[in-house]
């Protein structure tokens, strides 16, 4: 195996492992949802999971520039100090990113109550849902703290090329939020709220450990900093992270999207599209592990003046990253039906997914270009090219969305009785983005990246 090999799979496995536990922490709330029975039917309780999911996605994917923004910039500091410079800029900017992490998040609880009424005006959904993620956010709100941190830490220690780090983190976070939540939910008898709680305290512990890692591992590097070098940000900083904030906005429309058009079709629908989300992403936790591992070499070789390196990283990456889409085509084929009984004991909302589960497959060579290049991009710190990619995918989206609903004649009176019609169509529709998001990395490539 070339060395090349060797430094993506060093990279690229601890993410691989991180992420593995990212979408069992999904699956496993929304079947804890799906298996409780306590005052609503399991529908609703999986549609409140996923309603108080996706406005934390609102909320949390808008400043997903905490983690690449960090990550990017961490990454090119590191290589630059492998060619002579110090090291002490990347510091600095785990600093300015924790600093930035706390201000927002104190911003966000403020204004908890009026998002939460105007995102479930925005979303709809019945009263009981409605209801029910109400109470699913108000409680998971007080995690904003860490969770932004959290999101700063994870990017820093990619940038210093130190994943195994971040997927203790990870590891940390998720096995603790599987854990707390099922023990919440059912021994201790707190049922739908223990969901929310248990996401609280798990998201603190990872903090915790994160702290941990950088004062034993890192100190040398960070005691130097000056609290005044972490207030501010340079012109590169806020650049990129308004790309990536305008980004992420994109992002939230195709999501919150999705979440609310499935939703105004009733339960069942909500409930089979959230079922189908959670299985389409299952494969990008995987290819993001060689995503993260193309942002850091990428980043890294950016730094140290080695254009080569950087072409050649981007070739072995897509050779990884696309024998995972092969692997994850087979998966999807026959693992699909089980997945979603693993998800959820409704009989009704089973037999309601089955229709959809070739979409699954179309996932993985469609999703992986994208994914990738976004780890690339992101390492190039090329962002006013990822933003835009975003705005034209949001665009195919619903074009494709509301050009198939005026065709069909899909009126959200109808109810239930459209619910065929209308999932093939919001699937085709996110299909459609993540092929204008491909095709258009994949054209500015040389650009943008290798400019």
């Amino acid at each position: 195996m070339k060395p090349l090999d060797r430094e993506i799979l060093r990279l690229a496995i601890p993410s691989i492992l991180a992420n593995i536990t990212v979408p069992l922490v999904g699956m496993v709330d929304l079947a804890i949802a799906g298996h409780l029975h306590g005052g609503a039917l399991p529908a609703a309780f999986i549609g409140a999971v996923s309603v108080g999911g996706l406005l934390f996605s609102v909320l949390y994917w808008n400043f997903g520039f905490l983690r690449a923004g960090t990550g990017g910039l961490t990454a090119q500091a590191y290589g630059r100090a492998r060619a002579g410079a110090s090291i002490h800029e990347a510091g600095v900017l785990l600093g300015r990113g924790l600093v930035l992490a706390l201000a927002i998040s104190l911003i966000l609880i403020a204004l908890q109550w009026p998002f939460v009424k105007l995102g479930l005006l925005v979303i709809g959904g019945t009263p009981e849902v409605s209801a029910l993620a109400e109470r699913y956010f108000f409680i998971r709100i007080w995690a904003s703290p860490a969770t932004l941190s959290l999101m700063v830490f994870r990017g820093w220690f990619i940038g210093m090329q130190d994943t195994r780090s971040s997927m203790w983190v990870d590891l940390i976070v998720n096995v603790t939020n599987i854990a707390a939540s099922l023990l919440l939910a059912f021994p201790l008898g707190m049922g739908f709220s223990g969901i929310a709680l248990g996401t609280v305290i798990a998201q603190y512990s990872g903090l915790a450990f994160a702290v941990a890692v950088v004062l034993a591992k890192y100190r040398s590097l960070v005691k130097d900093v000056r609290p005044a070098e972490c207030i501010g940000v340079s012109r590169e900083f806020f650049r990129m992270n308004r790309n990536l904030f305008l980004r992420s906005l994109s992002f939230m429309g195709i999501y919150f999207g999705f979440s609310a058009i499935t939703a105004r079709y009733g339960d069942t629908a909500l409930a089979v599209g959230s079922l189908l989300m959670n299985l389409l992403m299952l494969f990008s936790y995987f290819t993001d592990g060689f995503a993260y591992a193309g942002e850091a070499l990428t980043g890294r070789y950016i730094g140290e003046g080695l254009r080569d390196m950087v072409v050649k990283t981007v070739r072995h990456v897509f050779v990884w990253s696309m024998a995972v889409a092969l692997l994850w085509v087979f998966i999807y084929l026959f693992a699909g039906s089980p997945l979603i009984a693993l998800m959820t004991d409704d009989a009704a909302v089973r037999l309601a997914a089955r229709p959809y589960l070739w979409w699954l497959i179309l996932m993985p060579p469609l999703g992986c270009a994208a994914f990738t290049w976004d780890g690339i991009y992101t390492g190039a710190t090329a962002t006013a090219a990822m933003r835009d990619a975003m705005f034209l995918a949001v665009a195919a989206f619903f074009s494709v969305w509301f050009a198939g609903r005026y065709l069909l004649g899909l009126d959200p009176a109808a109810g239930g009785q459209l619910v065929p019609a209308v999932l093939n169509l919001i699937l085709a529709a996110y299909f459609a983005h993540l092929l204008v998001r491909t095709v258009w990395l994949s054209a500015r490539y040389r650009r943008d990246v290798l400019r």
